[in-house]
């Protein structure tokens, strides 16, 4: 990827998985990075990651941020300073992923977050491009249903579980506020995101990486879904590389990205080919998706909000990946990098 000069990002949950590998990306090409962080330690854990990783910092700025309150959208001096000299961009990769939580607690990470981080984009003194970072199973929603009713927020929420149905309505809410504001956006949709292409490298504790760390243990009984579910994944540093660069193309503007490996193989063969590499038996029993939601989830170690993401759906990931590929970004081996995740998950338990 070519450096750009002249260039200031502002990026909102850049201490976390994702976001660390942004800041990365985007230090490694010059531009000048505000990582918003939630508390010194945060920003400490950042700087000691990127030390970790050979990033040189000099033009790296940490402000801290409370997100769980308003009042983000009063943008310090020094970042206005920096707006002024450099096209600004603000990425947003904060929120929460976990599974389990509260409507309540859901839409205060999620949907609440998202929003502060649009007044805050709003209030900055030149601002090219806002990137929000969805997800593959939730973007796309229609940003005139903003905001949600009562009903349909309760239908929702019970249906997807408040982790998706947060993500969901911060997606809506987002554009719907972009539109209010005047504000360039291009979303990001990607899919279950994997370690590095290179090392594997990843903390997920959650989600395919449960699923790999039974595998592993033996505690994998059966393989849910059937021959056609299908669970995409990405590696971080190509998720990385792709959010850094859409800011930098202009028609990308107004766009939404699915960005996820099409040539994922399906999730038993997924399963398949970790397994014969990691050398632990691989389950031949199959449990239709719609068996496991009606067994008790102690039996199926599956948690119910996670069953909505076993589907036969398929993503159109071709543009996302024709931009890319037109700008020197490739998708990696899909295959090589989940053996390289895999490996990485086993050994750092």
């Amino acid at each position: 990827m070519r450096r750009i000069a002249n260039r200031h990002v502002v990026v909102f949950g850049g201490t976390g998985f994702i976001g660390r590998w942004v800041v990365k990306v985007l230090l490694g090409q010059g531009a000048s990075v505000t990582a918003a962080v939630r508390s010194p330690s945060a920003g400490a854990q950042l700087i000691a990651w990127l030390d970790a990783h050979s990033v040189r910092q000099e033009r790296l700025a940490l402000l801290d941020v409370d997100l769980s309150m308003d009042g983000i959208n009063l943008v310090p001096a020094a970042v206005k300073e920096l707006g002024q000299n450099a096209d600004t961009d603000v990425i947003n990769v904060a929120g929460a992923y976990a599974f389990g939580m509260s409507t309540a607690e859901a839409r205060a990470a999620n949907v609440d977050t998202s929003r502060r981080i649009v007044e805050f984009a709003a209030r900055l003194p030149s601002i090219r491009r806002l990137v929000h970072v969805s997800g593959y199973r939730v973007g796309g929603q229609d940003p005139s249903s903003v905001p949600w009713s009562e009903e349909k927020r309760r239908r929702e929420y019970s249906r997807l579980g408040a982790y998706e149905a947060s993500k969901m309505e911060s997606d809506a809410v987002v554009q719907a506020m972009a539109l209010d504001l005047g504000i360039a956006l291009t979303v990001v949709n990607p899919a279950s995101v994997i370690g590095d292409s290179v090392t594997g490298e990843s903390p997920q504790v959650l989600g395919l990486a449960t699923t790999v760390r039974d595998l592993w243990d033996g505690r994998l009984a059966a393989i849910p879904g059937d021959r056609s579910t299908f669970l995409p994944v990405v590696t971080v540093d190509y998720l990385a590389g792709f959010i850094a660069l859409v800011p930098t193309v202009e028609e990308t503007r107004g766009q939404s990205y699915w960005v996820l490996d099409d040539g994922t193989p399906p999730l038993g063969e997924l399963l398949t080919l970790v397994g014969e590499h990691l050398g632990v038996r691989v389950p031949r029993l199959r449990i239709p998706v719609g068996l496991v939601r009606s067994l008790p989830s102690w039996l199926t170690r599956a948690d119910p909000e996670t069953l909505s993401f076993l589907s036969s759906d398929r993503y159109p990931a071709g543009p996302a990946i024709e931009l890319a590929r037109g700008r020197g970004l490739h998708l990696p081996d899909v295959r090589v990098a989940l053996k390289r995740w895999a490996d990485h998950i086993v050994t750092n338990k």
